[in-house]
């Protein structure tokens, strides 16, 4: 049975970029699956006005946008077929025309049919940012944060942060797939910043993952005097992870979402790939 990967891609007013469609495909063939990517094309509904018809000619406006949607689309797509091409792996596109408040909504409900989602992830692309809070928040499934400044071509070394939570022990299964094919794991637990539900609770991760043969250690690391998401994010890159594991504090309210402080934090500063589960 092969793992199902899908990919909603943002193309309006913010496109994701090419890099997001190369690290997509990556990440499908490392875990020999197949991947699926959605075009969310810019439905924007027309304009009753006759006077914005005449002073700024909004229907052509609006065919414009939607036009440059279209084509921001129809490029995204013909990449991730022709990286799928390239690194093996089946590839299916669709696209569909939204309105942009609701491509998070239709992202999530379309991610729910699969098995794990990526996300692209650009400084200042607010669409982006929508889509992936949408998804992480309300799709049920794991979701992988991939940033355009850096490359998941190889993930073999994972760091996992841990608190003993539920959502870290939520992120720790759904990342089973990964850490099965890792050659080195990390487990990093804050001790400075909030009480941990077990003092020992990173070592007694680490040796449960040492029971199913993985080369796992633990590490317990300060706060200091930078954010949590910093810490974490640093630390796991000093370590040379590929990638960092993490539960996603938050919820939504009214498509406002309320995010815990180092899920806001890395939210806003990712800088390495991220396997967020909520």
């Amino acid at each position: 049975m092969k793992t199902q990967v899908f990919l909603p891609l943002a193309t309006f007013p913010d496109a994701n970029t090419d890099a997001v469609t190369v690290n997509a495909v990556a990440i499908a063939a490392q875990l020999h699956a197949d991947l699926h990517a959605l075009a969310l094309h810019a439905r924007i509904p027309p304009v009753s006005s006759p006077l914005s018809r005449i002073l700024l000619d909004l229907p052509a406006r609006i065919r414009e946008a939607e036009t440059l949607s279209l084509q921001a689309g129809g490029r995204l797509l013909a990449k991730v077929v022709d990286e799928g091409a390239r690194q093996d792996v089946a590839v299916t596109t669709a696209s569909e025309a939204v309105l942009l408040a609701a491509q998070g909504d239709v992202a999530t409900e379309q991610a729910r049919y699969f098995d794990i989602c990526v996300v692209g992830w650009e400084t200042d692309n607010q669409t982006s940012r929508m889509i992936a809070e949408a998804v992480i928040f309300g799709s049920g499934k794991p979701t992988v944060l991939l940033p355009d400044s850096a490359s998941a071509a190889r993930i073999e070394h994972v760091s996992i942060a841990w608190d003993g939570s539920r959502v870290a022990a939520r992120a720790v299964a759904d990342a089973l797939p990964f850490l099965a094919h890792a050659s080195r794991i990390h487990v990093l637990a804050i001790v400075d910043e909030k009480p941990l539900m077990a003092v020992d609770g990173a070592e007694r991760l680490a040796a449960l993952l040492r029971k199913r043969g993985l080369n796992a250690d633990a590490l317990d690391i300060k706060a200091e005097d930078c954010p949590i998401a910093v810490t974490l994010q640093e630390r796991a890159i000093e370590l040379g992870a590929d990638l960092l594991v993490m539960g996603g504090y938050g919820h939504s309210r009214v498509r406002d979402f309320v995010l815990g402080g180092a899920t806001e934090g890395v939210l806003s500063d990712l800088r390495l790939p991220i396997l967020m589960s909520h």
